[in-house]
């Protein structure tokens, strides 16, 4: 990771580009609990911020963080419908395969925490063409 220094040649672009070094050494001494903390199916938000309180019988008993801060207790899931939640200093990074669990709820959720900051996801694109017919001859 670059340093705020290093990231001054981009200018006022840059903020768009990387988290600012203050705000990437908050989320590296954030308190996470890497064991129960998680992701939940949701019918309408599609993934949920939760946190195991128990386990038994292939299901799991979740404390489910909403959208608007709110929590649910208590909800029951099955093992498959939870996923495993990366540490906060991976949250809005750039490289998503530096993730420690790379699923589809934790690409999601890191997708729309860069898009909610104006961090829009790019990277190398490769681009393929495929002609089929000679453009030449119509």
């Amino acid at each position: 990771m670059s340093t705020d220094a290093e990231m001054q040649i981009y200018g006022k672009a840059a903020i768009y580009l990387r988290k600012p070094e203050r705000e990437r050494i908050e989320a590296q001494t954030a308190p996470f609990d890497s064991k129960n903390s998680c992701y939940v199916t949701d019918k309408a938000e599609l993934y949920l911020k939760g946190l195991v309180t128990a386990r038994a019988d292939g299901k799991c008993t979740v404390t489910v963080t909403k959208p608007d801060g709110t929590k649910e207790e208590g909800k029951e899931f099955k093992d498959a419908d939870i996923f495993e939640m990366n540490p906060p200093k991976y949250d809005k990074i750039e490289d998503m395969a530096m993730m420690t669990y790379l699923n589809e709820a934790s690409v999601l959720y890191n997708l729309k925490e860069r898009y909610a900051a104006w961090m829009i996801y790019v990277r190398n694109l490769n681009i393929d063409t495929t002609t089929y017919m000679n453009i030449r001859n119509t």
